[in-house]
């Protein structure tokens, strides 16, 4: 059940972040995440409402509120990084969010057997190379390196978070509402600050009538991120968090491959063999 959930939360994440990075090229990146966190609040408030949820409401929705809070600065950080470059350092940089919570699993006690460990370790390689990193001729400020990992970090600090916010299935509905609320807020408050500083929300000539053509892309977003948030908390509770953490980072090679199949973007050497080496740890960690 573990590599399962943990492996549709790599497909839901890696085509909410292909989504993601298409609207991108219509829509301010920051308008984009609150835009679809305002619909994925939405949907979860007539799920919370619909089940109940709010009975479950306890002091473990801290957690859900300090993965709200992260999650938007750890966005904003990578968006700045890839604006300074270049892509082929930022991107993989940005998946070594998965120590994180592989620290977190080991410092609680989880000890994966020889396989495992042999397949986490290939599968970090494999999602750090499936993201096209540029070996060499590639300057990079040292702003973008600390940026970069600064999200990282905040990355992998939300999937360690989301996993203790909640421990059933109603509980959990309630602490995805509670983390995109802090998120709307968090990101509404940044994007008001920018329009106040000049930078425009929508773009020039545009008006809200782009959000209206844009909906359904921005909802698939938006839930698509939520049931990648829930999916993995549920493989987090189901078995090991190293294990459901490191199967749930396959989500580059997902977007790489979306990207390849849909906007025909050609794989460079080193992300095929990045997509190689993720799945056979795939498979060390299954068989472990």
């Amino acid at each position: 059940m573990t590599a399962l959930f943990a492996l549709a939360t790599a497909l839901l994440w890696g085509l909410a972040d292909f989504g993601g990075g298409l609207l991108t090229r219509r829509l301010p990146a920051l308008t984009v995440v609150v835009a679809s966190q305002v619909l994925a609040v939405i949907a979860l408030g007539a799920v919370v409402l619909g089940t109940g949820a709010w009975r479950e409401a306890g002091p473990q929705l801290w957690f859900a509120v300090a993965a709200g809070l992260v999650g938007p600065v750890a966005m904003l950080s990578f968006y700045k990084a890839l604006a300074l470059g270049p892509m082929g350092v930022v991107s993989p940089l940005g998946s070594l969010g998965v120590v994180v919570p592989v620290a977190a699993g080991l410092a609680l006690g989880e000890r994966p057997g020889p396989g495992q460990f042999a397949g986490i370790a290939v599968a970090v390689v494999g999602i750090v190379l499936a993201g096209g990193p540029e070996l060499r001729g590639a300057p990079v400020q040292r702003q973008a390196v600390v940026l970069t990992l600064s999200a990282a970090f905040g990355f992998g600090a939300v999937m360690a978070l989301i996993a203790q916010a909640s421990s059933s299935v109603t509980g959990l509905f309630l602490a995805l509402f509670v983390q995109r609320v802090t998120n709307v807020a968090a990101g509404g408050t940044a994007l008001w600050v920018r329009t106040r500083r000049g930078a425009p929300a929508l773009p020039a000539g545009t008006g809200p009538r782009i959000l209206w053509a844009l909906l359904p892309a921005l909802a698939f977003v938006g839930l698509a991120d939520v049931a990648a948030n829930g999916t993995y908390s549920v493989a987090a509770q189901h078995g090991p968090v190293t294990v459901a953490a490191v199967l749930s980072s396959l989500y580059p090679v997902v977007t790489a491959l979306a990207a390849f199949a849909v906007l025909k973007e050609r794989l460079r050497t080193v992300q095929a063999a990045g997509a190689g080496l993720a799945l056979a740890g795939t498979v060390l960690l299954a068989a472990g």
